[in-house]
């Protein structure tokens, strides 16, 4: 099978030639199948790229043409976060379920635990997100299933910060405003939650958040994903499990956008970093486009062999440059912003 993916991998030099390697490779039982849960970009080089799938990290120096395995030495290897140090790219952390977090300071080579201070939370934790201030490159947030917490020293120990956030079952994303990192924004499984001061002190911000139906139960919305718009960070917008929704006025309110999304589950959101106004989502519908801030949308599916996409990400030097990890058929390429996709060589073929 190994020798079959070379081969595939040596044809992969088009749009047709990675479709017909994704359909052979199926056929021949040497596509995983494992949905790409995490893509992780090098901020530099645009051929180094890290996957994590429920199982393994994968990383290629290449582009996607070859991938080698980097879970070896991870006592428990099903990574749903990575991050790659913005300011020493050869520094790299996984966020896992149920171990807390592993650090690489040789691009995944080699990983340590780093989980002091994560101790109690580690047996049913899961690590979500991970969030850089662009001050520090060792001042770290985390969001896991057990809350926030915060490290100062690169992760050699972690502190929670959780004050007024007692009843939240669990923190899913983090999102810092980029010109003020001082602001916090949480998304979590009872809503949208604020901190102004990095001191752990939250404040909850649902009023919008909260269906019409649950007004009376105060039972929010689950959010996924906070992004916070660079060029208006009084803007921000919070992805959930039914729609997508948006502030402009730093979460004091929010009103739901999109209405062609209807109440679509989104598991994943993006802002193009060179477009001020363009975003992307992906669910179990495929990638969607907007570019007038969310209020309407575009399916850019052509290309994917499923419309079940789990993870999407933009390249740090090419701003047309896409991939996509889906549930179930393996890793995309977009060159063109997300109009066309094509299939990249089973990934299979790494092991």
């Amino acid at each position: 099978m190994r020798a079959v993916g070379r081969c595939l991998a040596a044809l992969h030099k088009s749009w047709l030639a990675g479709l017909l390697a994704f359909f052979v490779s199926t056929l021949l039982g040497c596509n995983r199948s494992d949905p790409i849960v995490v893509i992780q970009l090098h901020p530099k080089n645009p051929d180094i790229l890290y996957i994590a799938t429920n199982d393994y990290i994968y990383k290629t120096r290449d582009g996607g043409q070859t991938w080698a395995n980097l879970s070896r030495g991870m006592s428990h290897s099903r990574v749903i976060a990575m991050a790659v140090d913005p300011a020493y790219p050869a520094t790299v952390y996984a966020g896992t379920k149920g171990d807390a977090v592993y650090k690489s300071h040789d691009g995944g080579q080699r990983w340590m635990s780093m989980r002091s201070g994560l101790d109690d939370a580690t047996i049913s934790s899961v690590v979500n997100q991970f969030v850089f201030d662009p001050a520090d490159n060792n001042h770290i947030f985390l969001a896991t299933t057990m809350g926030v917490f915060e490290t100062k020293n690169g992760g050699e120990n972690w502190t929670k910060k959780m004050e007024g956030m007692k009843e939240v079952l669990m923190v899913v994303t983090l999102g810092m405003d980029p010109t003020r990192p001082s602001i916090l924004y949480a998304g979590t499984s009872g809503g949208g939650y604020k901190s102004i001061d990095q001191t752990g002190h939250w404040e909850k911000v649902n009023n919008g958040l909260v269906p019409p139906e649950m007004v009376k139960t105060s039972r929010a919305l689950n959010v996924t994903s906070i992004q916070v718009n660079p060029y208006e960070p009084e803007t921000v917008y919070a992805a959930t499990l039914a729609g997508l929704y948006k502030t402009t006025d730093g979460a004091k309110s929010w009103v739901r956008i999109g209405e062609s999304l209807a109440d679509q589950m989104i598991i994943a959101m993006i802002l193009d970093r060179t477009k001020q106004g363009v975003l992307y989502i992906t669910g179990r519908d495929g990638v969607h486009r907007s570019e007038d801030g969310g209020a309407t949308w575009k399916t850019i599916n052509h290309g994917f062999a499923t419309t079940n996409v789990r993870s999407i990400a933009q390249s740090a030097t090419d701003a047309k440059l896409f991939y996509a990890g889906t549930n179930g058929s393996g890793l995309y390429k977009s060159k063109d912003a997300g109009e066309t996709w094509e299939p990249m060589p089973p990934i299979a073929a790494a092991n």
